[in-house]
């Protein structure tokens, strides 16, 4: 869990104390649509997605989390309303939980933790514009590549209808992508 940041022996133990280990098996919700968001989640194994699903029943990847991501409904988490995310394991999983208010009380009590979460926070909002201007800018195919360049271990590990859905196109699409790409 310290892997970024170094902690004393007594931050490293306090830390663990306060968090509690969930496995997850996969396609297993960590979290549902219009349940509340109440603990930060660290994936240590595995890789989750969170994902909205619209009227007609079409998911829509929002965002995918390896080992040492973090995942969850931030606004729910901050306002305590409805998750408007779902959140599943893509594969067996494991993910460290905290609560909110003892994940407030780590970033208040052990600065390094606080600047670590910050820096992270400043990472995936860069990372969000970045997508959002990728998806109104790009072929479908510059998508696709784009996504290889920045995620290139997720290519191997996500199945090809959810690396569409993240990509906002249909698998077809993506197919034909991944085809230009190997004969490239």
């Amino acid at each position: 869990m310290d892997g970024k940041i170094e902690l004393s022996p007594e931050q490293s133990d306090w830390i663990k104390s306060v968090s509690v280990v969930k496995k997850l098996r996969k396609h297993r919700y960590l979290l549902q649509e219009g349940d509340i968001c109440t603990q930060h989640a660290f994936v240590s194994k595995g890789c989750l997605r969170s994902y909205s699903v619209d009227c007609d029943g079409k998911e829509h990847i929002v965002k995918f989390a390896a080992e040492n991501w973090w995942i969850g409904d931030r606004p729910s988490l901050q306002s305590g309303e409805p998750a408007k995310l779902n959140i599943d394991a893509v594969e067996d999983s494991e993910v460290v939980l905290f609560s909110k208010q003892d994940f407030d009380l780590i970033c208040q009590k052990i600065p390094v933790f606080n600047d670590m979460v910050n820096d992270l926070l400043q990472s995936a909002y860069n990372a969000s514009q970045n997508r959002i201007l990728a998806n109104i800018s790009l072929s479908s195919y510059e998508k696709y590549e784009y996504f290889l360049q920045r995620y290139p271990d997720f290519a191997l590990r996500i199945p090809q209808s959810m690396i569409a859905s993240y990509l906002g196109i249909s698998p077809e699409t993506l197919s034909r992508a991944r085809g230009q790409i190997v004969s490239k």
